[in-house]
């Protein structure tokens, strides 16, 4: 895209080439400029935004933003705060830092349900210097419950969150933008992961003109299947049959047992799978002896349980439904135990989504129960009811590319919530399309001149896990879109207790992470990226 560098400088517009000044510098002038930031934020109230109405604007002061309802204060620079509603309900908030604007925009998305603005996500962003917004994609309720009842009879309701919201809100924050700055943004990113991971797959596919760039970690794209083939299908594995029920006091015989089978399977033994689909770990091998149940084994119920979790459902012809996770980081902090047991049953987030979705979304019925889900009738009128709205499945992305768009989508392997083998599967699927185009032999690189995907080992659902699981996918895809420097790989990092103790290249799918052999297997650079 080529650079657009007006700037706002002493109440009036001067125009700049692109090859006469950066953006850095033009940033820096933004910010010495005789800008009266209180006079253009107020202004931002007469804005006339299609089907919206403006609420609130306000200048902000360096770390003074707390978070409604809460008494969470935002470290974050000084910004001007719009807050707005486009028709029926999508709210949404813009955020424009006062000083050192770095003359682009980026949206951020959400998590589970949605229903909140994600307030930590913009800070994130203005202390990079980006304008940004968020929405809470059309109705109110806690993510992390996934409360679904707002969607009972709203269908209008259900695209919104599907993705209207999401691009309404862009559209709006850009012209926002330009009206504060009193010029567009030179580049437009969005970053988010989970459900932020759909939406940002969504834009790529339904509104390609929205983003230079998209980060999409640990998607949750393919909607409706996962719910039904991933939430549901680990519930009733689970709890259909209440014996079959895992405590979570049985995880860490779990997690152990499959990293003594395949930790070393990639010649480091460090409680890190670096390729799940290579253990071969069988959970029979866990059972309990007859009369035994405690701790440290399976009963056959739940050995039975597991296999259905990492096989996955198939319908009645036998076409894999969802694919199902991996083995590895069943007993880390927040995984299993939060996701797929519980603390107890009927506790698991699992349980809640899958229940929720189909509860609201789809039937539209109080005392819907999941036991009674049939994974092929019921299964096909979820699709044609909602899937239009809230999948984000299509592999054809020959319209972002076309548009210059960049895409960057990483998945933890160790991922509890979403299998990561979707995330591979989708990424062949776009380059089955590429290959209809430019043939077999160059479709893979093809792919990877505008996507690139990144598998992370030992990383659970969008943090957390065994493994390095921080890494700085914006820097990356900034020098892609700006500078044409794609990722070949970047640094992710194990931070505890505020120390680094341990580093791995993240690798360009289908390469791998593959130790040396020798010097120091917690050091980035006893590694280098292999084809597997």
């Amino acid at each position: 895209m080529t650079t657009r560098t007006a700037r706002f400088l002493t109440g009036s517009l001067l125009l700049l080439s692109a090859t006469s000044l950066s953006l850095h510098s033009s940033a820096q002038s933004l910010a010495q400029a005789n800008f009266n930031a209180a006079e253009s934020c107020s202004a931002l109230s007469n804005l006339n935004i299609l089907d919206t109405r403006i609420t609130l604007t306000e200048i902000v002061n360096q770390d003074s933003f707390t978070v409604p309802g809460s008494d969470n204060v935002m470290q974050a620079p000084a910004f001007c705060r719009l807050v707005g509603v486009t028709t029926p309900a999508v709210n949404f908030e813009v955020w424009l830092p006062l000083s050192e604007w770095n003359g682009n925009y980026q949206s951020v998305g959400n998590g589970g349900m949605a229903g909140t603005i994600s307030y930590a996500s913009m800070a994130n962003a203005l202390r990079r210097g980006y304008a940004t917004a968020s929405t809470d994609t059309g109705h109110e309720a806690g993510p992390i419950s996934f409360d679904a009842s707002w969607a009972s009879g709203r269908p209008d309701l259900i695209e919104d969150f599907g993705h209207r919201a999401l691009h309404l809100t862009t559209v709006n924050a850009k012209q926002v933008t330009e009206a504060f700055y009193r010029a567009p943004p030179d580049y437009s990113y969005y970053v988010g992961c989970s459900k932020g991971g759909q939406q940002g797959l969504m834009e790529a596919q339904r509104y390609p003109n929205d983003f230079d760039g998209i980060i999409a970690g640990d998607p949750a794209n393919n909607w409706t299947r996962f719910y039904a083939g991933a939430h549901l299908w680990y519930s009733q594995a689970l709890l259909a049959d209440e014996d079959s029920y895992i405590p979570p006091s049985k995880l860490p015989a779990l997690g152990n047992a499959v990293n003594e089978a395949c930790d070393a399977l990639d010649g480091v033994s460090d409680g890190i799978l670096q390729n799940p689909l290579a253990c071969e770990f069988k959970p029979a091998s866990l059972a309990c002896p007859i009369g035994v149940d405690n701790d440290s084994c399976l009963t056959l119920k739940q050995v039975a349980a597991v296999e259905k979790i990492w096989s996955g459902v198939e319908d009645s012809s036998g076409e894999l439904i969802y694919p199902g996770l991996v083995p590895g980081g069943e007993a880390s902090r927040g995984s299993w135990s939060t996701w797929v047991t519980g603390r107890e049953p009927f506790q698991s987030l699992h349980w809640r989504g899958g229940e929720g979705f189909f509860r609201w979304f789809v039937f539209d019925d109080p005392d819907w129960d999941f036991r009674d889900f049939d994974f092929d009738s019921d299964l096909d009128y979820a699709l044609e009811k909602v899937g239009s709205a809230v999948d984000s499945n299509d592999p054809d992305l020959r319209p972002f590319r076309d548009n210059g768009g960049k895409l960057i989508v990483y998945h933890g392997w160790s991922d509890p919530d979403i299998s990561p083998i979707a995330s591979i599967d989708y990424f062949d699927r776009v380059v089955d399309v590429i290959a209809q185009e430019s043939g077999t032999q160059s479709a893979l690189s093809d792919t990877q001149e505008f996507y690139r995907l990144f598998m992370v080992p030992g990383m659970a659902h969008c943090a957390g896990g065994p493994g390095p699981d921080r890494f700085d996918a914006l820097t990356a895809l900034e020098n892609w879109v700006e500078r044409g420097v794609a990722p070949e790989t970047m640094l992710a990092s194990k931070i505890i207790d505020d120390e680094v103790v341990r580093t791995r290249p993240l690798c360009v799918h289908p390469e791998m992470a593959t130790y040396s052999g020798s010097g120091d297997s917690d050091d980035a650079a006893s590694f280098s990226c292999t084809a597997p």
